[in-house]
């Protein structure tokens, strides 16, 4: 049987928004509610790789499991494969990268990305959802994927490229991508040991990098679109709507 550990990258120096994982919805902090999510899966151990104590403690605190990592990453894969390495957990295939800025993420898309990934022995996945708002579009701050065939419940097609660009949407294959990823464990290893491409670096998208160096990406269709909290009116809209959910 195959065996996925989910690793969560958290730090609080975000540009946009420093201190997020820490911010409260519901009385728990954002990364502690991803990580009850990630848990609630129940498809492997879970464990927040930060460079923060605090987040430390709170995750800690909150029941969870935590490590510390470098402050100096230059991106959150290269935190997860810190994690990993010195977790030195045995005989992991699958590691599934977990963005903690997420808090509404649905489990059953974590669980249907680590299917299709087995099912299908593919070395990396992502998800994404279907565009219901058109203004997305032309939002630079929402990162679009395109595919080489329509997503549907029952495929797992490639992804052409990931872009930030506005994009017509009379193009059919045109989808917002979810940043969760889901790598074998050589080919982690292998994408961390690669330089980071200008493509990736104009564009500040990760994936890019895989993209550039030949590596495939398949992409699962997800019921959702969570809504990243990388703003001040995201944490509020979040907010809002997971303690109107309770």
């Amino acid at each position: 049987m195959k065996k996925t550990l989910i690793l969560i990258p958290s730090r609080m120096a975000a540009t946009r928004l420093p201190g997020k994982p820490l911010l409260k919805i519901n009385n728990l902090s954002i990364i502690s509610h991803v990580f009850k999510r990630a848990e609630e899966a129940n498809i492997g151990e879970v464990v927040v790789a930060t460079d923060n104590q605090e987040i430390l403690k709170d995750v800690l605190k909150n029941g969870g499991r935590a490590i510390l990592t470098n402050k100096n990453h230059k991106t959150g894969t290269d935190r997860i494969y810190e994690a990993y390495e010195k977790l030195n957990i045995k005989n992991i295939d699958y590691i599934l990268n977990l963005q903690g800025d997420e808090p509404d993420i649905n489990k059953d898309d974590i669980i249907n990305l680590n299917n299709f990934m087995i099912n299908q022995d593919a070395e990396l996945g992502t998800l994404a959802a279907k565009i219901e708002d058109d203004t997305i579009l032309n939002n630079r701050n929402v990162v679009k994927v395109v595919t080489d065939k329509k997503l549907a419940k029952n495929n797992f097609p490639i992804a052409l490229n990931f872009t930030r660009d506005n994009l017509s949407k009379d193009y059919q294959n045109n989808y917002h991508h979810i940043g969760i990823y889901s790598y074998k464990t050589n080919i982690l290893k292998k994408f961390i040991s690669l330089d980071q491409t200008i493509n990736e670096k104009e564009n500040k998208l990760e994936q890019l990098r895989a993209l550039d160096n030949k590596l495939k990406i398949n992409v699962a269709l997800a019921g959702t679109s969570p809504i990243g909290v990388d703003t001040q009116e995201d944490y509020l809209a979040i907010k809002k709507i997971m303690e109107y959910k309770i």
